[in-house]
């Protein structure tokens, strides 16, 4: 039988986060689905509406949360799936360092869009 292998340290730190920030995700994105296509069909949701939702403290910070874990989780998912396929040393530190440019750009964006739909200045 082959042996499992995993890039993830047993137990280690970003093995706990890769599952905590699933298991958040999953129920996000059950209340997205709930409140976005089921409460409220598809065809119902307008750009206002979006940003009197955006206006509510409590969403806004669930989805500023989302957004930020989503980036987190699938950096660290598509950077560890990579090391498992065997990416090594200058590869490795490269694709690393693009991932964590990658995600920081997306976490500014997230952040500036979400409180632009709010109405937020933080300029």
């Amino acid at each position: 039988m082959a042996e499992r292998y995993s890039s993830f340290e047993p137990k280690g730190t970003r093995w706990l986060l890769q599952r905590l920030t699933a298991a958040f995700l999953v129920v996000v994105l059950a209340f997205h689905f709930m409140t976005l296509h089921f409460v409220n069909h598809a065809a119902d949701v307008t750009f206002a509406g979006t940003q009197m939702r955006m206006q509510q403290p409590g969403y806004f910070v669930t989805m500023v949360a989302f957004g930020l874990t989503a980036t987190f989780h699938g950096v660290n998912g598509v950077y560890n799936a990579l090391v498992n396929q065997g990416i090594e040393g200058t590869g490795k530190t490269a694709v690393k360092w693009v991932l964590i440019v990658a995600a920081l750009l997306l976490g500014v964006q997230i952040i500036r869009v979400a409180t632009v739909m709010a109405g937020v200045s933080i300029a």
